[in-house]
């Protein structure tokens, strides 16, 4: 255990590839980020692998690679993750799945999340499901906007079935991406899935929330897309591989339920939003006053990754400033050096394709005693010149903790 406390300051899809519009250069290195720049000159960088193969280029799993999961036998699926952080009991045998309200057009997917569909829409859609299509084995979940949950409980239901992400498949056809089974076992899964798939759109379209939405020019939510299939595993805790007391600080489901198989107590922030609408300030000052009880704090904002999805530079720009200006710089002007300060994403959102990619990550690493190397930016170019090198599975914690 170090004997140091840490923050790490988590920018969900900060990364990027050169943009053009930018004159060559990340929307991380066109952005003003006097405050991870702070932190890369005053410590050590490199990369991480978040996303290796051959797992989903998911949040969850880019999360657990951060925080030093074994993949291999750790992995348990977004809507496990999304389940527990409400609360929701799961079984052994309980079947998990994220599952999106999304906007499509003649069954070609428009927007993953459906405009970022507002929390009361996003309830009473997910009740109209549960009303048509559920019953004690089938299980709707409301969740955050356009992010819920659907839990199949018991025999014959398996997590065998292949999902593909809907972030990752703006424009295709649902047909194209059906969820596919594994083993002779998973058909009465994979009936289910398509029959909520297939007949969920009719139910929607006629919502009187949609016909409002419809007639005010905004998407509608007139699909469902499960995808992140799992049940709920054993996974080890921080405080048993590393000793510390630790706490999580976001906005939404995956990173809190994270936090809750983490061990991690959940700090939750009014106002945060999940969104670039976030509450930054609160989310610093949570940590801020954690640190008195705690060795190890992890704040994750998701802003830049939705806007990323939504293949908005100029927005990402903006969100990448406000995460430096309103998050890092809040709390490193408020705690001193004898604290650990570590920045990074979680995976790369290029803006050119708004989907996750599996290259390595940027990490800047301030430890106290630890003499700086010669990088001075926060950017995907200067990181790799550093000291820490190519990080892989959990030397990113080891680091950090050990």
């Amino acid at each position: 255990m170090a004997t140091y406390k840490t923050i790490v300051f988590l920018g969900d899809g900060m990364a990027d590839e050169p943009v053009e519009s930018l004159g060559g250069m990340t929307p991380l290195q066109y952005a003003r980020t006097p405050h991870m720049d702070r932190i890369a000159r005053s410590g050590r960088c490199g990369t991480l692998t978040t996303l290796p193969e051959p797992y989903p280029t998911s949040s969850d799993v880019a999360n657990m690679s951060v925080l030093g999961c074994d993949l291999a036998t750790e992995m348990t699926g977004r809507g496990v993750l999304e389940a527990l952080s409400q609360g929701i009991t799961l079984e052994p045998d309980d079947v998990v799945l994220r599952l999106n309200l999304v906007s499509h057009e003649n069954g070609v997917l428009l927007d993953y999340s459906a405009g970022q569909l507002e929390q009361a829409h996003g309830e009473a859609l997910i009740a109209a499901l549960s009303m048509k299509f559920g019953t004690e084995r089938i299980r709707f979940h409301a969740g955050l906007n356009y992010r819920h949950i659907l839990v199949l409980s018991g025999a014959p239901y398996t997590k065998n079935v292949v999902t593909d992400k809907p972030d990752d498949n703006h424009g295709e056809s649902f047909a194209d991406h059906m969820p596919r089974g594994l083993d002779d076992g998973s058909a009465a899964t994979v009936e289910i899935l398509h029959q909520l798939i297939i007949e969920s759109p009719a139910l929607l379209e006629a919502h009187p929330i949609n016909r409002e939405l419809k007639q005010a020019g905004r998407p509608m939510a007139n699909g469902v897309w499960p995808y992140s299939i799992g049940t709920a595993g054993s996974v080890r805790t921080l405080q048993q591989r590393y000793g510390v007391r630790s706490a999580v600080i976001s906005g939404v489901d995956v990173i809190n339920g994270l936090g809750v198989v983490l061990g991690m107590d959940v700090l939750r922030v009014d106002g945060a939003t999940g969104y670039i609408d976030t509450n930054y300030e609160g989310k610093a000052d949570a940590a801020i006053t954690a640190l008195s009880d705690h060795d190890f704090i992890y704040i994750h904002v998701e802003g830049i990754d939705e806007v990323s999805h939504e293949m908005s530079t100029e927005k990402k720009v903006n969100a990448i400033e406000a995460f430096d200006a309103r998050l890092v710089g809040r709390v490193l002007d408020a705690v001193d050096e004898e604290v650990a300060v570590a920045v990074l994403p979680d995976h790369p959102v290029p803006v050119r394709i708004g989907k996750h990619t599996r290259d390595p990550v940027p990490v800047a690493v301030r430890q106290p005693g630890v003499s700086p190397d010669a990088v001075a930016t926060y950017d995907e170019t200067t990181c790799p010149r550093g000291a820490l090198g190519a990080m892989q599975a959990d030397d990113f914690t080891n680091l950090l903790l050990e």
